[in-house]
């Protein structure tokens, strides 16, 4: 495989290294399985979006969102970076406050906001939330009449794009748990509810349309039907929108297979496209907002395993279990996921064999990565996957009571564990005993 895709080296031990740190050591220290994450990387991938912005000269907002990791530190990192925030529940906003990110430069979003979730964000005065539902709206009425508080909001619409990618996680096309559709009025009977509301300011519109996409057209597309909705509310009422949120889903690679575009690209071209749109509808140009997660920190981590038992069935296949697996990265048994990996501690060697790699849960769809190349395994070597910062620690459980890994950040050649393994006690800590009333 070739590693240079993935923008790591190999050290004279013939050790792959991550942040100019050695895995292996990383390993002996922390443990595995273990998810490390170069900070550098993180930046670079944030100033990515967020240069390309400034250089053009348009007024934009590049908000991280949290889904694809949520955790104090990442949190710290991105708002050193000048970024938003996207958060979805009470527990991803309660994160943000204890990390003392601005409230202000933080958006609510969700299908299905609990009154206690609305009532939060209202109190800690959150500064932006995405309405994505009638009943959301009738929820922001009661609570924003009760405390007397205005609130900015943006409409999330369904604008009925399928973009090109897996079908869990298409969130633009008509048919969505998400937001309000175009086609069939539901768009237009919001905005009429909440245009020229008492205590509800809509600022613009939003919207989603997938994840881990590699060309701009979906999203010039999506421009092109959201102008289409402005256009019919300007002739309506002359709404002029403040902001345009384009979401995220920017893809990243995984894989040889995977080619997807500098995050400048996709910029700009959302940036040309949103500006030929107002020019034609001749309205000030609105405020952009992105919401890049998985193309912030998917490529800047790797996941470290330890591999243990083996199973060679002649003529068929070699497993190879690890230490870890589906409890720590579900995608591959969610969404059929694919993955490169590497020997940390063989970086060198010639790939002679072919191994599946096996998680070590109690279930047969718990298989990580299959037929991968490597040198010949042995137990106690270590497996180092790609790419697994977005999605894989925010998605773990205890499936099989087994402990969510430890987090470890490395900057400037030095290592900071910045999520704690989990213990055994972790795994009891809400149990209570069953006591039987005599």
């Amino acid at each position: 495989m070739n590693i240079e895709h993935h923008s790591f080296k190999i050290n004279n031990q013939g050790h792959l290294e991550i942040g100019g740190l050695d895995t292996v050591q990383l390993a002996e220290q922390f443990g595995t399985p273990l998810y490390v994450y170069d900070v550098d990387k993180i930046r670079k991938n944030s100033q990515g979006f967020v240069k390309t912005f400034t250089e053009i000269g348009v007024n934009a907002k590049v908000s991280y969102a949290s889904k694809a990791f949520s955790s104090l530190a990442i949190l710290q990192v991105v708002q050193e970076e000048g970024l938003g925030l996207d958060v979805v529940s009470e527990g991803e906003l309660y994160t943000a406050i204890k990390a003392d990110f601005p409230p202000e430069k933080i958006q609510f979003h969700g299908n299905n906001k609990s009154i206690q979730e609305l009532e939060m964000a209202l109190d800690y005065d959150v500064g932006t939330i995405i309405i994505d539902n009638f009943h959301e709206i009738r929820l922001l009425e009661q609570l924003t009449k009760e405390k007397n508080k205005q609130v900015d909001v943006l409409i999330r619409l369904t604008p009925g794009i399928e973009s090109e990618t897996h079908r869990y996680i298409m969130t633009g096309n008509e048919d969505s748990k998400f937001g309000f559709n175009v086609q069939n009025g539901q768009a237009d009977e919001a905005f009429k509810l909440l245009y020229n509301h008492s205590h509800i300011n809509l600022r613009g519109i939003h919207n989603h349309i997938g994840s881990q996409i590699f060309t701009t057209e979906s999203f010039t597309l999506a421009t092109n039907i959201l102008f289409d909705v402005i256009k019919k509310w300007y002739e309506m009422e002359r709404f002029v929108p403040e902001v345009i949120n384009l979401g995220g889903g920017f893809g990243i690679r995984y894989t040889k297979d995977d080619n997807p575009l500098p995050n400048e690209q996709y910029v700009s071209a959302i940036v040309n496209k949103v500006k030929e749109q107002a020019r034609q509808l001749d309205i000030p140009m609105p405020e952009i907002w992105i919401e890049p997660g998985r193309s912030i920190v998917g490529d800047s981590a790797i996941t470290l395993y330890t591999i243990g038992s083996m199973k060679d069935i002649e003529g068929v296949r070699k497993y190879a279990a690890v230490d870890g697996g589906m409890a720590d990265n579900i995608r591959p048994a969610l969404y059929d996921a694919r993955y490169d990996a590497i020997i940390a501690n063989k970086a060198t060697k010639r790939e002679t064999e072919t191994v599946s790699v096996a998680g070590k849960a109690c279930e047969s769809g718990d298989m990580l990565i299959w037929d991968l190349k490597v040198p010949s395994v042995e137990p106690d070597d270590l497996l180092a996957v790609f790419s697994t910062g977005a999605y894989g620690y925010s998605m773990a459980s205890n499936y099989n009571r087994l402990r969510r890994p430890a987090v470890v950040f490395v900057e400037n050649n030095e290592a900071t564990l910045v999520v704690n393994r989990e213990s055994l006690d972790d795994i009891i800590k809400n149990d209570l005993p069953y006591i039987k009333k005599k």
